[in-house]
Order: C-alpha cells, then sequence, then structure tokens
C-alpha cells in the first residue's frame, strides 16, 4: 500500500538531512580533538617540566652553553640545549595519546607515511640543533640538512600541492610543488630560529601559533592536527617555566629548529585533510611576527651587501630593548601582537566574508604600527641622507664644538674647571640638557646637570634623543647623558661618534686633575710615529 501525502511527508521530515549530519559528524569530532589535543597538551607539560632541569646539567657538561657578549643580551651563561626536552617531551605525549586512544590512534593510522615523515624530520632537525648547540655547525651545513629533511618530508607525502586563498580559489603548484614545500619548511624553521632572541619569546610565539593551529583543527575536527598542535602547545607551557626572564635555559638551535619544523609539518598535515579549513593563510598569519622579521632582515642584509646568514641586531626584538624597553616588556609587546595575529588567523580559517576582511585589515594595521614603533625603515632613510651628505643641525654643532675640547678641557686645573667648560660646550652644542652621573654600587646617581634645575623626566624631554656613554675605557665611575633635539628624529653615526669623542677627551682630563669620577685605568694616549724622512 501507497503511503498518502500527509504520511510521505512525515517520513521526509522524520529523515535527517545531509547537512544535519554532516554538523553532528563534525561536533562529534570535534569533540574528539578537544579530547584528544587535551591529553597531548597535559603529558607534554609534565614531562618537559620534569625533564628540563636534567637536560640543563647535560648542557653544562657537554659545553652547549651561551655566553654573553656580542648580539646576546644576557648577563651570564646559560645552557642552551632545552630543545632536547621539548622534543623528547613532544613525542612522549604522541605516543601517550596514541596508545590510549582509540580515536587518535585511527586518524593517525589512516596518514601513517606522513606521520612517520613529520616525527623522523623533526627528530633530525633537533639531532642537528643538538649538534649545533654543543660544538656548532657552519650555516651552510645547517641550511643542507634543511633541505634535505624538507626534501624527504615531501617524498613522505607532506606536500604543498594546493595552495588555498582565502574568499577566492585554490591554486595547483604543478610541478613547482617541491620547491615550494622546500621553501615553506626551511623558511618556517629559520623564522623561529631568528626569532629566539630573548627570554621565552621563541616559546611563546611557538605557543600562539600551536594555539591558533589547536583552536581551527578542533573547530573544523581535524585530529592529527589538534593533537600535535596540543603536544606543542604543552611543551612550551612547560618549557616556559625556566625560560621566561630571568631564564635558566635556552631552547637552542635543537630546540627552534624541532619546533619550526614541526609547525611547518603540521600545517601541510592540516592542509591535506582539510585544504579549505586549515590552510596555509593560517599559520602564515599565526607566525606573522617571525615571517616578517624573518624577510625583512634578509633584504635589509641584501641592501646592506651582506650574506642573508650573517648576524646582527637589527631584530624586532634588539630593536625594542635599543628604544630603552626592559627585557620582559619587549616579549609582552611581542606576545600581544602574536595574540592580534592569532585571533586573526582564526577568523580567517571560519571563512565568513567579513571576518576575514576584519581580519585582514586588523593584522595590517597592527603589523604597520609595529613596523614605525620600532622604526624598521629609519636605517634606509640614514643611507639615504648619508649618500646626499646630508646633516642635520645638531650634527653641525657638535662638529665645530668637539674640536675646541682639548684646548678647554686642557686650560682647566681642577675639576670644578673642567665641569664649568663642559657646560659651556653643552650651551655651544646645542643640547637640550646634559648629565653627569656616578656609577656606584648603589646605582647610577646624578652629581650634575646642565642647564640647573632642569627635569629630564619633563614633558619637554618628550621628543628629545638620548644617548649615554661610559667615562673611561674598563672600570668605570661616572657616565655622560646627552639629550637633544635632532632635524631627523634619530642618532646618526656622526652624532654618536662626536659624542663619544667628547667622553673619551673629559675621561682623560678627569684623570689628570685627579678628580673621583675619573675611570680607575684610564686608556693611555697612543702617539702616531713619526714619518720617515728621506
Amino acid at each position: 500500500m501507497r503511503p498518502g501525502p500527509a504520511a510521505t511527508k512525515q517520513g521526509k521530515a522524520a529523515l535527517p538531512s545531509s547537512a544535519c549530519l554532516a554538523r553532528e559528524a563534525t561536533r562529534d569530532a570535534g569533540a574528539d580533538s578537544v579530547k584528544s589535543a587535551f591529553e597531548a597538551l597535559i603529558v607534554a607539560l609534565l614531562v618537559v617540566t620534569a625533564l628540563t632541569p636534567p637536560v640543563r646539567l647535560l648542557a653544562f657538561r657537554v659545553g652547549a652553553v651561551a655566553h654573553p657578549g656580542g648580539r646576546h643580551v644576557h648577563q651570564k651563561s646559560i645552557a642552551r640545549l632545552g630543545g632536547l626536552a621539548i622534543c623528547i617531551g613532544f613525542f612522549v605525549a604522541l605516543g601517550a595519546v596514541l596508545r590510549v586512544d582509540s580515536v587518535a590512534a585511527a586518524a593517525f593510522g589512516e596518514a601513517r607515511v606522513r606521520v612517520i615523515g613529520l616525527c623522523v624530520g623533526g627528530a633530525a632537525m633537533c639531532a642537528v640543533g643538538v649538534v649545533d648547540d654543543a660544538r656548532g655547525i657552519r650555516a651552510l651545513y645547517k641550511l643542507f640538512a634543511q633541505v634535505a629533511v624538507a626534501v624527504f618530508s615531501y617524498g613522505c607525502g607532506l606536500r604543498i600541492m594546493v595552495v588555498h586563498v582565502p574568499l577566492l580559489t585554490d591554486i595547483d603548484t604543478g610541478p613547482m610543488g617541491l620547491p615550494i614545500t622546500v621553501l615553506w619548511i626551511v623558511g618556517i624553521i629559520n623564522a623561529i630560529n631568528l626569532i629566539d632572541g630573548l627570554d621565552g619569546l621563541a616559546a611563546g610565539v611557538v605557543f600562539f601559533a600551536a594555539t591558533t593551529n589547536l583552536v581551527v583543527s578542533c573547530v573544523n575536527g581535524v585530529t592529527m592536527v589538534s593533537v600535535l598542535s596540543g603536544a606543542v602547545a604543552g611543551t612550551m607551557l612547560g618549557f616556559l617555566l625556566y625560560n621566561f626572564n630571568p631564564a635558566r635555559i635556552f631552547m637552542g638551535d635543537s630546540g627552534s629548529y624541532f619546533l619550526g619544523y614541526v609547525l611547518a609539518a603540521t600545517a601541510l598535515l592540516g592542509a591535506q585533510k582539510a585544504p579549505t579549513a586549515v590552510s596555509l593563510a593560517v599559520p602564515v598569519m599565526a607566525l606573522g611576527v617571525p615571517i616578517f622579521d624573518t624577510l625583512f632582515a634578509m633584504v635589509r642584509r641584501l641592501l646592506e651587501q651582506r650574506s642573508v646568514f650573517s648576524p646582527d641586531r637589527g631584530h624586532i626584538h634588539h630593536r625594542l630593548l635599543d628604544m630603552g624597553l626592559t627585557h620582559r616588556r619587549a616579549v609582552i609587546i611581542i606576545y600581544a601582537v602574536c595574540g592580534v595575529f592569532t585571533a586573526a588567523a582564526i577568523c580567517v580559517a571560519l571563512e565568513h566574508a567579513w571576518q576575514v576582511g576584519a581580519a585582514l585589515l586588523g593584522a595590517a594595521a597592527v603589523m604597520i604600527g609595529l613596523v614605525r614603533f620600532v622604526g624598521y625603515f629609519d636605517y634606509l632613510h640614514l643611507q639615504v641622507r648619508q649618500k646626499a651628505r646630508l646633516r642635520s643641525r645638531d650634527v653641525e654643532l657638535f662638529r665645530y664644538a668637539v674640536p675646541e675640547l682639548p684646548r678647554r678641557f686642557g686650560n682647566a686645573g681642577t675639576e670644578a674647571e673642567l665641569l664649568r667648560e663642559l657646560w659651556r660646550f653643552a650651551g655651544a652644542a646645542g643640547l637640550g640638557y646634559l648629565e653627569l652621573l656616578d656609577s656606584g654600587a648603589g646605582g647610577e646617581r646624578c652629581v650634575e646637570r646642565w642647564p640647573p634645575g632642569f627635569d629630564p623626566d619633563g614633558a619637554s624631554t618628550r621628543d628629545m634623543l638620548t644617548v649615554s656613554f661610559p667615562i673611561g675605557e674598563g672600570a668605570t665611575r661616572a657616565t655622560l647623558r646627552f639629550g637633544w633635539h635632532s632635524d631627523f628624529g634619530d642618532v646618526t653615526p656622526q652624532s654618536e661618534i662626536l659624542l663619544q669623542v667628547a667622553t673619551d677627551v673629559l675621561a682623560e682630563n678627569l684623570a689628570r686633575v685627579g678628580s673621583s669620577l675619573a675611570p680607575l685605568s684610564s686608556p693611555e694616549l697612543v702617539q702616531a710615529p713619526e714619518p720617515r724622512r728621506a
């Protein structure tokens, strides 16, 4: 008997639609992903927390120690083998989850070859970093190792074959898949390595990136990515207990290489599972700060006609420190920027037009503000001015005032007379203020200030440039602090050299008159040999 219209309609209504089934499946998969990721995070956190202290002791035994000086901003020797604890914690967490969680085990079993590629490549990168931390490896050899691991990963199926552009279309890479994949993996590895310059900085950046992948993968029910991201996030939380300022251990190249590779490979693993949901745009935005810093470092070195592998102090964290920010404040500022990029990346992953537009606009505004705040392109303007032989008014005043100092100071017989000549120099050089600071055991204390009664913390100093020089070399007792207005808004090399010369001349004369502010060991003047006469 054929059912009537009412029965047919009721029967159809009782059957769930395919869209409802898909939503329920995604919801169930998302719940499983959250559970598996939480398990991985907790295990990784506990393992890294327990392993880091013995790894620190091992680092001192094998010589994997970062010593102060050069580009390093720390003041004492610190172990730099933390990546070993991170790597072990990651794999232990991964193994524990796969052993007790059948859903995660099934998800990883479907992509066995790609997972093996990720694990082997990560272990290889950690091993290269361990050798570099303990003994040192040439930059070119490290690059060869990174490329080899990237090619191996491509052979295991971790490939960029289709690039998803939000709101537009998918782009097939075709034969360019291999070089693009290698460039992606090597680029992310070095981006994490270059951002590792302050206590807790690289670990925090990686944590934000892993959190982004974790949220997006849980929303879309991609269990593999959620477990891997949860394990990375857990290792970072455990490691930050020892790595945040003041750090007791650094992750070193062993950590930055391993984490950079895992982040890059996880993005490829997730992109193959859900190319439109977990696209490369998400990890690119989540790692916006280190990627931008790496690209700018390469451009900067090429413009300066140096090797792109040559180290310098031009990274974002160095610039924040040079602006006078404390170590922790510089790191927190970068954390805040990473938080903005994390939110933007999650919005991009949701694929709603207004959210993607707002996310891209917000990320662009933050990046432009960061560029202007740290003065990324100031040195380019400085090079243009130097080529055009343009000098600011303050440099011209310094050029005429400094050569008079040896004669002026030479006529002074006491410390008081020297200070009077110093204040006259400050007036002739057009300085805004000049301070003589006693650098005793109790910290810096102002001894004299020109002009008298001037408040260096007042509103009048808001737009002033400030530079401090220790008086003398080695064990110094005093410091000179110069403040002035500049037409170009930055301290030019000419200004810095001229003020350093003025400080050196003062140091010599303070020692001559027996001042209590003279350096403990004044540098001797080196006489140039007389030219030979024919």
